[in-house]
């Protein structure tokens, strides 16, 4: 018995640090990045209106563990770099308006967010898994890509974004 629950304890491990992903994706990285237009019921917006910017892409949904993990640094690396031209676009892929909602207003998300329930941003990416995060130079070329969740406070991840 001791053997079995050292083994699931394993597994679950393993299952929690690698987030919601699983698989290979192709890589964008030193290509552009793709442009799409995101329309829900509070705003539209176009990923290349963000040229010229620096911009951190992040694919998510509210029933994601590890993307409600990642959330909390994503707003504060945004406060912390936006006077640097560094911008959050937050892709939910949360269906239900309602829940998407209640998650931004409860948990104080101050991003730029945009839900997407028919993941035709993220299918551009080839991102079905989530969190997964493309950083794009001001150019608007793929310059880094994250999967799974990243505490976004993190030194070296804020110096990398204030050199590009």
């Amino acid at each position: 018995m001791v053997r079995y629950s050292r083994s699931l304890a394993v597994v679950l491990i393993l299952l929690a640090l690698s987030g919601c992903y699983s698989g290979t994706r192709p890589s964008r990285i030193g290509n552009a990045a793709p442009d799409f237009t995101v329309r829900d019921s509070d705003r539209a917006v176009t990923l290349s209106q963000l040229k010229g910017q620096v911009v951190v892409l992040n694919f998510w949904a509210t029933w994601c563990a590890p993307c409600v993990e990642e959330v909390p640094s994503l707003v504060q690396m945004q406060q912390r770099m936006r006077s640097k031209g560094v911008t959050v676009l937050a892709v939910s892929v949360d269906a239900d308006d309602g829940q998407y909602r209640r998650f931004i207003r409860d948990h104080s998300v101050n991003l730029l967010t945009v839900r997407d329930p028919d993941q035709k941003s993220n299918g551009l990416y080839g991102t079905s898994k989530f969190p997964e995060t493309y950083v794009i130079d001001r150019n608007g070329v793929v310059r880094r890509k994250f999967i799974g969740a990243v505490d976004w406070t993190e030194p070296e991840i804020i110096d990398y974004l204030g050199k590009l």
